[in-house]
């Protein structure tokens, strides 16, 4: 069989290099995430007297999204093997990334990389999932008692105004009560769940309605550490979930 002509510019086509803000080069490389589309984008940056080159975290990002949990013992010892092998390292924000001085090991840890980010997803996916759990009904029972309690109207499962047709788990309160605004309770039971929390947030601070977002997550575990403590800036309140201190903060919110 004769061999490609031109092979060398053939592979190199397959990867994308884009310039962004502040001096950033991302490089779209061909590989994928394992059962996805998704394809892996790794970041050149400059970090003083040494070249960053890392994954923004989506590896971890996108396995969270697909139900995987990253914090297993099986990724920690993973992870020790990486940064003693390769000198790659996933840090504390859940980042792989390595450090390089001489710019001829760029392009090379753009691949090693790349082949990271599909490891950690691949591990990260591939336990086995949870076993069915009531969480959702734990937080609907919590809602209804303290309603009850405080004779306060509630509705679950609504549609809100606005555009995506994103729907709370519950709405408590009078649309339009004069000082107290209606709380949007959202039962997040995944990463995905998380992020519409937030989606709702925004549609309501940008369109101007009022509502207080508060979402309250199964366990910082199951959606994500970085994931849980970014939604605190982009919901009115994320917590994580225990029945008494859930009902205490409804309370508190509702008075």
């Amino acid at each position: 069989m004769e061999l490609v002509p031109d092979l060398k510019r053939t592979i190199c086509s397959l990867f994308e290099v884009h310039e962004d803000e502040g001096g950033v080069q991302r490089v779209i490389t061909p590989l994928e995430y394992p059962g996805s589309t998704d394809n892996v984008v790794v970041r050149v940056r400059s970090r003083g007297k040494h070249l960053q080159i890392d994954e923004n975290g989506e590896a971890a990002l996108y396995a969270t999204m697909q139900g995987g949990d990253v914090e297993t013992d099986a990724i920690q010892r993973w992870a020790e093997d990486l940064k003693a092998g390769m000198r790659i390292e996933l840090d504390d924000d859940e980042v792989i990334k390595a450090n390089v001085k001489d710019h001829r090991l760029v392009a090379p840890y753009i691949f090693h990389v790349a082949a990271a980010s599909q490891q950690l997803f691949a591990l990260a996916t591939s336990q086995k999932e949870r076993s069915p759990n009531d969480f959702k009904e734990r937080v609907a029972e919590v809602v209804r008692e303290v309603c009850s309690t405080l004779q306060l109207p509630v509705q679950h499962n609504v549609e809100l105004p606005i555009a995506g047709g994103l729907e709370a788990d519950h709405l408590i309160g009078e649309v339009n009560h004069p000082t107290i605004p209606p709380l949007i309770v959202i039962a997040a039971s995944s990463a995905t769940r998380l992020l519409e929390a937030e989606v709702i947030h925004m549609q309501y601070r940008y369109t101007k309605q009022r509502g207080f977002v508060l979402a309250v997550a199964e366990s910082e575990k199951v959606v994500g550490k970085k994931q849980f403590h970014r939604a605190n800036y982009y919901t009115g309140k994320t917590v994580e979930f225990s029945a008494y201190d859930f009902g205490q903060l409804l309370r508190e919110q509702l008075h």
